[in-house]
């Protein structure tokens, strides 16, 4: 990957995983999504907490607490509490998504 979170190859299919930083109770890690969603009737349930941010795209990010679906765009960020259930119900196909999360313990 080059140093750039905005760079992407061309072309994948695939939802891309780079760990940019990791250090005892942290973790940096930059995600690209092409239309990559949660399974059906999976949910996150993480016993660290996540800041995560959208650099680039957007997504629908759905907590199991909450009635609908938050619609994040470029520039929205969100802290997710250790445990608390939720997926990403959409990306789209047609647009690179670039997502910033920052995985931490408290």
């Amino acid at each position: 990957m080059n140093d750039n979170l905005l760079a992407h190859p061309p072309g994948s299919a695939e939802e891309q995983f780079s760990t940019l930083l990791k250090r005892p109770g942290l973790r940096i890690e930059r995600i690209v999504s092409t239309g990559q969603c949660s399974p059906p009737d999976f949910w996150y349930d993480q016993a660290e907490g996540e800041w995560v941010s959208l650099l680039q795209g957007e997504a629908r990010l759905r907590f199991a607490d909450e009635d609908t679906a938050r619609h994040l765009r470029a520039g929205d960020f969100i802290d997710i509490a250790p445990h608390r259930r939720h997926r990403v119900e959409w990306t789209p196909a047609d647009q690179v998504t670039i997502w910033l999360a920052v995985f931490y313990f408290v």
